[in-house]
């Protein structure tokens, strides 16, 4: 039996697939999302009520500044996986350039902070790796084919405490 989150992820799913959404959503999203993290302290995401949610600590790839935006992810175990749709946009994010430059990051869960390894999927993943997101959000694939684009993928792999810790500057840092 569907519960309540996967009838209303169905019922939601093909209006984020609309260009509407894709036209306002960039827009009005993001000062949702940090209006609940700022109201929640960091313990709840807007995103995360339909989906599991993160917010990504990435260095910047010119600038060297600590970047934090908030992402819907597909977990894989221990792994976080996310996709670099931008609504569909015809540009790469670019928190999917700071990683590339800057592959030691940090994501916060729930408020809970941890340091992060990521690792752009290779191409003879790629059909796999949607699969599985098509698990989480049905349709979610729909967004690479209206952007245009190849839209990057991460693996983002949990760094061990001890290999954290040898890093003095942390992890997501600038060096």
């Amino acid at each position: 039996m569907a519960s309540l989150l996967d009838v209303t992820r169905a019922a939601v799913a093909p209006l984020t697939r609309t260009g509407l959404f894709r036209r306002t959503a960039p827009t009005l999203l993001p000062p949702l999302e940090r209006a609940t993290a700022w109201l929640s302290r960091g313990h709840v995401q807007l995103s995360g009520l339909l989906v599991p949610s993160l917010v990504l600590h990435t260095t910047g790839a010119a600038s060297g500044l600590q970047r934090d935006v908030p992402l819907m992810y597909c977990p894989d175990g221990e792994i976080c996986i996310v996709a670099g749709s931008n609504f569909a946009r015809e540009r790469h994010p670019a928190w999917t350039g700071n990683l590339i430059a800057h592959p030691d990051a940090a994501v916060s869960i729930r408020g809970r902070r941890m340091p992060v390894h990521a690792e752009l999927v290779g191409d003879d993943e790629r059909d796999a790796v949607w699969a599985r997101i098509e698990q989480q959000w049905p349709g979610y694939r729909a967004y690479e084919r209206g952007s245009g684009r190849t839209v990057r993928l991460f693996r983002l792999r949990p760094v061990p405490p001890h290999a954290a810790e040898d890093d003095p500057a942390g992890p997501g840092t600038a060096r």
